[in-house]
């Protein structure tokens, strides 16, 4: 996956440009995400979940608020109400937090969206939904990783650092679930203009 990573470094240098001229507050927000490489949108998801105290999957204007500011988002209070309002399509004063991400996810064509749920469903064994580290086993080489090799890393260290790609950076529980998966991968998305590339890459990353 080291391809991954580059295009992490060069998704996240060209988010940070577009942010020094973009006025749209959810762009902005977007790209704040994105600027953070592949994992931003979904760290953000974490940060709202972990403040859900009453797990309503919903917050109010003040949680969304602290949330943003938690997670280091630069944003004044005019803009944040802004996104709020965008959110907040009902005008109930709380909005949906899973919608909230769909809805902050770079949009994706459904060529890419199908070959991310496969590779998904490749990795998911059990088929519950979530990919665990014995999910991995025989379906992830850990053999060909440098630190295997090298013997610093066991074979579940390296399942466990792979998993770690798509968890969430403040609450790593060594399980990825479909949300987190796509959440990840629309940030990777966002880095790579053609679908016909996009499919190749995740064809040869996952061996679908």
């Amino acid at each position: 996956m080291a391809g991954t990573a580059r295009h992490d470094r060069e998704m996240a240098m060209q988010a940070k440009k577009n942010l020094s001229t973009c006025t749209d507050p959810l762009e902005r927000l977007r790209l704040q995400c994105l600027s953070r490489g592949s994992a931003g949108i979904k760290g953000l998801g974490r940060v709202f979940k972990i403040m859900d105290d009453d797990n309503s999957r919903c917050l109010d204007f003040k949680e969304f608020l602290k949330g943003l500011n938690d997670y280091g988002v630069m944003i004044d209070k005019n803009e944040a109400q802004q996104l709020f309002s965008i959110f907040d399509k009902d005008g109930s004063g709380s909005i949906d937090f899973d919608e909230f991400l769909v809805t902050l996810r770079p949009p994706m064509s459904n060529a890419r969206k199908e070959i991310i749920m496969q590779a998904f469903r490749k990795l998911d064994k059990s088929g519950d939904g979530v990919v665990t580290v014995e999910d991995l086993r025989g379906v992830y080489n850990a053999k060909y990783h440098p630190k295997y090799q090298n013997g610093e890393w066991t074979e579940d260290q390296v399942f466990r650092s792979f998993l770690d790609n798509f968890d969430s950076p403040y609450d790593k529980d060594g399980q990825v679930t479909k949300t987190e998966f796509l959440n990840y991968y629309s940030g990777v998305s966002a880095s790579i203009d053609s679908d016909v590339y996009f499919v190749l890459m995740m064809k040869n990353a996952w061996k679908l």
